[in-house]
């Protein structure tokens, strides 16, 4: 009898310890979620070197190229903006012409007519005959602002009028048509022209 009680106690004793000592299951393994790679969150260095691979960076805009220089033979000068060639070309088929007073031809031309023939014939522009009245109608500009195609002008005492004028072609060169050797390229640094040089002017 005593042992009867005894093999009860220890089988309730057993079904308490069962009840504190019970493993809970393991809770079921997530799947992993997938990397999310956009422009504004990059998980890691590799996934940044994909991301811009996926989506490499356009520039703003493409390339400037440099207009060519182009050389014209007779002037003995190089240009690069293609604005002035059709004037420095066709200035340069002036080359040679001789100085006939009142004239502008290529079988003769004074300096008047030589510039109001070449603004004609290349941009069908017509300016006064004299070199005086075309310089009160243009606008002036600083020696050190002048460039190609502008007017120059010329006068042989400080307050004398205007006598000889120029068309300006770069690096102090300038096209005129002179009483000695007709048209010709001369350097406003040449000390005859240095010191009558006068004023500058651009056609509107």
């Amino acid at each position: 009898m005593k042992k009867a009680i005894i093999l009860s106690a220890l089988a309730v004793l057993a079904t308490v310890l069962s009840y504190f000592y019970e493993v809970a299951p393991a809770a079921p393994e997530q799947a992993a979620l997938p990397v999310a790679v956009t422009p504004y969150a990059i998980n890691s260095p590799d996934d940044m070197l994909r991301a811009l691979e996926a989506s490499p960076l356009q520039p703003d805009e493409e390339p400037v190229t440099p207009p060519e220089e182009y050389f014209v033979k007779k002037l003995g000068l190089r240009f690069r903006n293609p604005d002035y060639r059709a004037l420095v070309e066709a200035a340069s088929k002036w080359i040679g012409t001789p100085y006939r007073y009142g004239s502008s031809s290529k079988h003769g031309t004074d300096c008047s007519g030589f510039v109001t023939s070449l603004y004609r014939e290349v941009y069908g522009i017509r300016l006064n005959r004299s070199s005086n009245s075309m310089f009160r109608n243009i606008t002036h500009v600083r020696k050190d602002s002048v460039r190609t195609g502008d007017l120059v002008f010329f006068r042989r005492s400080p307050k004398g009028p205007v006598f000889h004028v120029g068309i300006y072609l770069k690096n102090n060169k300038f096209i005129h048509s002179a009483t000695s050797k007709g048209v010709m390229v001369s350097s406003l640094s040449e000390p005859y022209f240095r010191n009558r040089y006068f004023a500058a002017g651009r056609v509107n």
